[in-house]
């Protein structure tokens, strides 16, 4: 049974400047394979309404799940609330048990649950929260899309509490070969193992050594160990030392 697919969202202006580099994905990736749930798309989109809904029905219809980073937190740029519940026609406003937890946490603090925390309590209609260990303010989940937060502390504490509740399949099996010559010279030999090994994911990454040689390193991915061990006796065979 093929194993669920996923999707990525990434939200805000500051990653599409460049003035921050996205850290979520790369976690996002690794913790899913590893549960065996696949990543098969990533987006970006900036701090726009009609660009994140858009993105999020699309997505929200072509995938198991779709998780989102980013834009959840008391600024008035932190839109992805309002533009996920209507992206599924929801209502959305301030919920109690948000604000309750809101509310002691600032309470503990010494700080003031002011107007402008108090918009990280506003959750669409039949949400679920996420917990957030870290910083309290919680993610949602509506449908198959989980809501999250952006700065990489908190986004990667919101994975470890939603991610076991999750149904996966085989994790994926990963090995590496570097191979100390040109993809020219290995195309043919690793297109015909591809060919005798259609179930397995191979892919060739190639490197400039100092000396201005060229080289790659060859992955080969699938869910089935032995057949992943199989592929990689036989390229390694084809390219001995």
């Amino acid at each position: 049974m093929a194993n669920p697919t996923a999707a990525m969202l990434v939200i805000g202006d500051e990653i599409l400047s460049g003035r921050t580099r996205d850290a979520n994905m790369y976690h996002l990736a690794g913790r899913l394979t590893e549960a065996g749930i696949d990543l098969r798309e990533v987006r970006v989109v900036s701090d726009n309404p009609e660009a994140i809904i858009c993105a999020v029905q699309s997505l929200a219809a072509g995938f198991d799940h779709v998780f989102t980073s980013g834009g959840i937190g008391p600024t008035h740029d932190d839109i992805t609330a309002d533009c996920i519940a209507e992206a599924f026609g929801r209502d959305i406003d301030v919920r109690e048990d948000a604000r309750r937890l809101l509310a002691d946490h600032y309470a503990r603090t010494g700080k003031e649950l002011n107007a402008a925390r108090l918009r990280m309590a506003r959750i669409p209609e039949g949400a679920a929260l996420i917990d957030n260990p870290v910083s309290i303010a919680p993610g949602f989940i509506l449908e198959n899309v989980y809501v999250m937060a952006g700065v990489p502390s908190v986004f990667q504490a919101m994975v470890e509490t939603m991610l076991p509740k999750l149904a996966g399949g085989a994790p994926l099996i990963s090995e590496t070969l570097r191979i100390d010559q040109g993809e020219g010279d290995i195309a043919g030999p690793l297109g015909v193992l591809a060919q005798q090994f259609p179930a397995l994911s191979m892919g060739s990454y190639p490197f400039q050594q100092d000396n201005g040689a060229y080289g790659s390193n060859v992955v080969i991915r699938g869910q089935d160990p032995d057949m992943v061990r199989a592929a990689m006796a036989q390229l390694s065979a084809a390219f001995p030392g």
